[in-house]
């Protein structure tokens, strides 16, 4: 027995608005069940737009919880069925358990059986799969609508698997089928490495839609796929393509996640998702000889110390910096229009704003605070795992800055800067880079080599405050 389901929702907050089921046998529908449903929310009007659906039609609907006994009822005993079931069932599936009940019906979707019984179509939307199989559909984008054709277009599939092996396969929980995204073949899945690296999801049209590092590829892909939150479940609905490239280790795999989410902005990365930087740290000394960490845009300042997305990581960047090195607020322009700094009050200021700290001893904190945040060597290496055992990874800095990462065969014999320069991979540097790099030689300073024979100090490597 199968209960073949659609709904219609609000969007961006994924409340119900109308739920239609068909319960069916396999020959012939002995059930149906439609209702709007009063989401106690606002519908946007371009959900209105494509539904038809009003917030006056929804008023006097049944909230969900008055219909949920009903939906509970009609698929007991029931295969949950519907065109990308992952979207409706887990939006179902909160519904219940924001009530405080548990949902659970085994799964089959129609995207995906028709992309195993209807293979080489151009597109797998119900639209398009209807249109393809002659089926006409009363009402589309409306829930009864959109279930009643999924429901012929069921029928059509269940006579499509003569010997029903690809329903058993589906059905079988070994399988993952259920899980997947509907637009995503197995076959992708199957052939992802274990390895360390980055990877990439890309939607129909080839665009990179998501970028992600992992120590196991194939086990952090999965795990999209089982992830319930509505951003996941968004994502996994356009996901058509997984491709990935090994890199041998984590290090290399941020770097390379943090520089392709740069490149190409896929549309769900959100952390490293910037546009360029636009605020610079700076230093001076006024006239009574104090120095001063100070911020302003980019544009004017000839020599920043560090760059910055925002004021406010700026701002929070050097209250860290404060904290860490006993700086003066006023001094670092945190506190404004003040005699003297609110830290000194807390005795976290040493006095230099009250005159109670020689302005020399104050000084060289500051300087020890610019230290901490700048290379003391101007070229050297980060020795990585390779991608094979023949080889080495390797992030290469040069005059104090990021230049990208390569791989070397371990018979080779890179001393050099222009050895190493010879097989890089160029990438820009930036504050994320730095904040990588600083959390990995905190806890590793013993995979560095200095090139030129510059002396180094490892534990001046501290590009950002903790």
């Amino acid at each position: 027995m199968y209960s073949i389901v659609d709904i219609e929702t609000t969007g961006h907050s994924s409340k119900i608005t109308e739920i239609s089921i068909f319960v069916f046998d396999g020959e012939k529908v002995i059930e149906e069940y439609t209702s709007l449903v009063n989401p106690e929310c606002v519908i946007p009007p371009f959900i209105t737009n494509l539904t038809g659906i009003t917030n006056a039609m929804v008023g006097s609907a049944p909230k969900f919880y008055e219909i949920a006994k009903k939906i509970a009822e009609i698929t007991k005993d029931t295969i949950f069925v519907a065109h990308n079931v992952n979207f409706d069932y887990n939006i179902i599936q909160k519904e219940f358990k924001d009530l405080g009940f548990d949902f659970k019906r085994k799964k089959l979707c129609t995207v995906r059986l028709s992309r195993k019984l209807i293979p080489g179509l151009k597109s797998y939307s119900l639209g398009a799969l209807c249109s393809s199989q002659n089926i006409h559909i009363q009402d589309r984008h409306r829930a009864k609508g959109d279930a009643e054709a999924t429901t012929i277009l069921f029928e059509k599939l269940l006579k499509l698997d003569t010997d029903e092996q690809v329903f058993r396969s589906f059905l079988n929980p070994r399988s993952r089928q259920a899980t997947l995204p509907p637009l995503l073949p197995k076959k992708i899945l199957d052939e992802l490495s274990q390895k360390t690296g980055v990877y990439y999801f890309k939607n129909e049209k080839d665009e990179i839609i998501y970028v992600g590092k992992a120590n196991n590829i194939k086990q952090r892909v999965l795990s999209h796929f089982y992830d319930k939150s509505k951003k996941e479940v968004t994502m996994c609905l356009e996901i058509a393509q997984v491709t990935f490239v090994e890199t041998g280790s984590e290090l290399l795999a941020l770097l390379l996640e943090s520089s392709e989410i740069k490149k190409w902005f896929p549309k769900y990365n959100r952390a490293q998702r910037r546009a360029s930087e636009s605020i610079g740290l700076f230093s001076y000394e006024d006239r009574n000889g104090i120095m001063h960490l100070a911020f302003n845009r980019l544009k004017l300042i000839s020599n920043p110390l560090m760059k910055f997305y925002s004021t406010t990581e700026c701002r929070s960047f050097l209250e860290k910096l404060c904290e860490e090195f006993e700086l003066c607020p006023k001094y670092c322009h945190l506190q404004s229009n003040v005699s003297s700094c609110f830290h000194y009050q807390l005795k976290k200021c040493n006095g230099v704003c009250k005159n109670e700290e020689p302005i020399n001893i104050y000084n060289q904190r500051v300087k020890k605070a610019i230290e901490s945040i700048q290379y003391s060597a101007e070229h050297f290496v980060i020795k990585q795992r390779g991608r094979t055992t023949d080889e080495y990874g390797y992030v290469l800095i040069v005059n104090g800055i990021y230049k990208g990462f390569g791989y070397a065969s371990k018979t080779s014999n890179l001393t050099s800067v222009s050895d190493y320069l010879n097989n890089i991979t160029a990438l820009k540097d930036n504050n994320d880079v730095k904040r990588i790099l600083n959390s990995y030689l905190k806890k590793n300073t013993d995979t560095i080599e200095v090139l030129d024979n510059v002396v180094i100090e490892l534990n001046s490597f501290n590009l950002f405050a903790s």
